[in-house]
């Protein structure tokens, strides 16, 4: 007997054409559905990228920092947190009272909360300058508010590319001998960095200079010349 192939009837194979038609949408409808979600994700990732921290600081005083500095990112009020924040570290120190108030560990956490309401609340500092406040009053952490803004003004600094630079001399400079290392240090600061100059005076260095820029020390004092000969001597 000769073996015949079999097609089904036509209305199976109508119905066996619209089932895969169908699968096939389905399966277009799944692709599109999966490239809108990693586009989605892709703008996300980029977004948070925009708003990251410029430098990696870990830590305690960094976890809220960082969170501080992503939510003013956000709101367009990175300078204006900076400047409230700078206002609150001075306060701290000018004002014994509140300086009292951050580090009293006798007043209750919902009390620190309430009164922080009370003093920055109704519109007198930013929404985040407030959420940083309230949200350390709430864990206890009041007390780290000076490092906390060190470490926020530091994210700052990254961000508008200044390089920290402090001269120490056994005696005060001159307007043109504190030019001259300026000028010398730009250099060493590295393309499109910005150099923010302090100076010190240190006796006991006798004479010369150390340089501190960035995490670098350089010790051109007579101090540790003097040192490195006595040593050689021995």
């Amino acid at each position: 007997a000769r073996s015949t192939l079999h097609f089904g009837s036509e209305d199976q194979i109508r119905k066996k054409n619209q089932k895969t038609m169908f699968s096939s949408a389905l399966a277009r409808a799944t692709l599109a559905r999966s490239s809108v979600a990693r586009l989605g994700a892709s703008r996300t990732l980029a977004v948070a990228a925009e708003h990251r921290p410029p430098v990696d600081l870990h830590g305690i005083h960094a976890r809220y920092a960082n969170a501080t500095y992503v939510a003013a990112s956000k709101s367009g009020t990175l300078d204006k947190v900076e400047t409230e924040l700078a206002a609150i570290k001075a306060t701290a120190t000018s004002s014994p009272a509140f300086a009292s108030f951050l580090e009293n560990p006798l007043i209750s956490r919902d009390n620190k909360e309430a009164q922080v309401q009370d003093m920055l609340g109704g519109g007198k500092v930013t929404p985040v300058t407030l959420n940083l406040m309230t949200t350390l009053a709430g864990n206890a952490r009041l007390a780290d508010v000076p490092k906390i803004v060190d470490t926020y003004v530091q994210l700052m600094k990254a961000k508008r590319g200044e390089v920290e630079a402090v001269i120490i001399s056994a005696d005060k400079l001159t307007k043109a001998q504190t030019d001259a290392v300026a000028a010398a240090m730009k250099g060493q600061a590295g393309a499109g960095k910005k150099v923010v100059l302090s100076t010190k005076v240190d006796p006991t260095i006798i004479g010369g200079l150390q340089i501190q820029i960035g995490d670098q020390f350089l010790d051109l004092s007579v101090s540790s010349k003097i040192d490195a000969l006595s040593r050689t001597v021995v």
